[in-house]
């Protein structure tokens, strides 16, 4: 039997862990992305203060969003692989 998320509880809540965690993976590298960006325009030009304090909130704020984006994307991985392989 074929369900859509709508029409289970369960799979639609699952769609949205999904949704977070490539949202929550693509703004934790975009921040590690844009970290490197500044890096190296700092390291080409002068590296003032606001350069590395610009280092440090990406860094941290990347390191936030992108741990459990991807802790929850193999959540769901896991849950999908196990209603895939589990008899009904």
């Amino acid at each position: 039997m074929n369900t859509s998320p709508g029409d289970d509880d369960v799979l639609a809540r699952r769609a949205r862990a999904s949704f977070l965690a490539r949202t929550g993976q693509r703004i934790g590298y975009l921040a590690f992305l844009t970290a490197i960006v500044v890096f190296a325009v700092g390291f080409a030009t002068t590296f003032t203060e606001r350069v590395a304090t610009t280092l440090i909130v990406l860094l941290v704020a990347g390191s936030i969003v992108l741990a459990p984006a991807i802790v929850l994307h193999h959540a769901v991985k896991a849950a999908e692989h196990e209603d895939a392989t589990s008899p009904r």
